[in-house]
């Protein structure tokens, strides 16, 4: 099995290393040719802005979002997942998306890099217990369209922890990963543990599709 990583910027390392463990091929995709012959695609966490700019000098722009629309399976982590987002809330001026998933997020919506952190996240379908998270600049999903599947939410429970967490938002339960159809989307990093486990979930869902 062959899955592209989207190679412009961002965690590209990471996740091949986390697909080989799982036992698929990784393939860098840096130019339209490369997406020829993939049985899925991941889109890293990096810079959503800078990616968007990269795909369109890269001329992979709309060959990219020909073959998400067609149903080619995409797992997407944290910038990944504004790439994906039907809405995209505090973007600039210019932030576009493929409109590929129905939710709407807001870019740094858990703070700047200096309120970074990682929990423990209970999924959804998959066993063997929390896998954990890390919450680098990461969007918020504040809203999800009735055919999207939320598999892990993240509580806001402390207004005095790494969250930074208002009073009147405490309590409140938010989706951090979602499915919909052949698409997987995180407001994390699930690439920067050692827990594989999400993207074996991944693979299962391209597995699940080829049958």
């Amino acid at each position: 099995m062959d899955v592209g990583i989207l190679a412009l910027q961002g965690d590209v390392t990471e996740h091949a290393r986390a697909l080989e463990a799982v036992g698929v091929r990784p393939c860098p995709v840096r130019r339209r040719e490369d997406l020829s012959g993939l049985d899925g695609i991941v889109l890293p966490g990096g810079e959503s802005t800078t990616l968007g700019l990269l795909l369109g000098s890269s001329g992979l722009r709309q060959p990219l979002g020909k073959e998400l629309h067609a149903g080619l399976p995409v797992f997407a982590t944290c910038a990944g997942l504004i790439l994906l987002a039907a809405s995209v809330r505090d973007g600039r001026r210019d932030q576009w998306s493929y409109e590929v998933v129905d939710v709407a997020v807001r870019r740094n919506g858990y703070g700047r890099q200096t309120q970074s952190f990682e929990t423990q996240l209970t999924v959804a379908g998959v066993a063997g217990g929390p896998l954990p998270a890390v919450f680098i600049r990461a969007p918020v999903i504040e809203h999800v369209g009735a055919g999207v599947e939320v598999l892990a939410a993240l509580a806001r429970s402390d207004p005095d922890g790494p969250l930074s967490t208002p009073p009147s938002a405490v309590g409140r339960s938010e989706p951090v990963l979602c499915r919909q159809g052949a698409a997987l989307v995180a407001a994390f990093h699930p690439e920067l543990t050692a827990d594989r486990r999400l993207h074996a979930l991944f693979v299962s869902m391209i597995r699940e599709r080829e049958l």
